[in-house]
């Protein structure tokens, strides 16, 4: 398994991938935080790929110097293999990079049923950003 940055190629690959994984709704509110943050800091999107398949893709984001995991998708036949834990340990090391002074994982309803795998590498739930005020990835 690879975890790299974003490439322009990926870019139909990730798209599959987000429909397979995520609801309709899910997918939509993505897709336009993925474009988002694509134009501003490529760097921050990762995929996972093995033998050259995109398996898995995350997407962060710094707003207000804090790092923010926005949304995570991992194929389902490559799911509880550790890829998710992967991206998610390679998007630390980027933020950690970039001298983020919190990082803080996203949890709106599409995030839920994966906060224990957040939770399962150290995170706390005062690590989860719930508010009423978007990511300047998804407000725009």
């Amino acid at each position: 398994m690879n975890v790299r940055s974003f490439q322009l190629s990926d870019y139909r690959p990730v798209t599959e991938l987000l429909e397979t994984v995520l609801s309709e709704e899910c997918y939509e509110l993505t897709m336009e935080a993925f474009a988002r943050q694509l134009s501003w800091d490529s760097e921050l999107v990762l995929v996972a790929a093995i033998d050259d398949e995109i398996a898995g893709m995350i997407i962060g984001t710094i707003d207000n110097n804090k790092g923010y995991y926005y949304r995570i998708a991992v194929h389902p036949d490559y799911q509880r293999q550790g890829l998710g834990k992967r991206l998610i340990e390679s998007l630390r090391t980027r933020f950690e990079q970039r001298n983020v002074t919190k990082i803080m994982i996203t949890a709106d309803e599409h995030n839920e049923p994966i906060l224990s795998l957040y939770e399962s590498l150290g995170y706390a739930t005062n690590d989860f950003f719930r508010s009423f005020q978007k990511l300047s990835i998804v407000a725009g």
